[in-house]
């Protein structure tokens, strides 16, 4: 049997089409390949994002701004020495881009001006910082991104 143009294009059509509805077949079903969105709360956090804006650019006010660094133990976390310790509240989110699993919120609890967040929580490559932070009847943020 002898086939023209014609028919050779439209049976070419078909094994495309076909090949392209394999690919998104598999890739729907498959549970390796399931894409949420950032966060779970996303639209939520998106109303707050003003009052992120606020509280980061309160946070450039201060004389010295929270800081942070690596060691043996873990994320050392400085607070302003200026401010007394006491009064400081708040949490920090760790939130790592490649695996949501291993997103961990800590409260803030001083004894001096640092805070450590153990190594043992943590594994190498990129996370975010997140400290939401009060002192007094002021709030603050700190944003960072980190590679542990």
């Amino acid at each position: 049997m002898k086939l023209n143009w014609g028919t050779a294009i439209v049976i070419a059509f078909a094994c495309f089409i076909s090949f392209i509805m394999y690919f998104v077949i598999s890739m729907s079903t498959d549970k390796k390949y399931d894409h949420d969105l950032v966060v779970e709360d996303y639209y939520g956090q998106e109303l707050q994002f003003q009052d992120d804006i606020n509280k980061e650019q309160h946070a450039k006010t201060l004389s010295t701004n929270v800081t942070w660094k690596k060691t043996k133990e873990g994320i050392l976390i400085s607070f302003p020495n200026n401010l007394e310790y006491k009064d400081i509240k708040g949490k920090v989110f760790l939130y790592r881009p490649s695996n949501k699993q291993l997103d961990f919120e800590t409260p803030i609890s001083l004894s001096n001006h640092t805070l450590l967040i153990p190594d043992n929580r943590l594994l190498d490559g990129r996370w975010n910082l997140k400290i939401d932070w009060k002192y007094n009847a002021n709030s603050y943020l700190f944003k960072k991104d980190i590679n542990y």
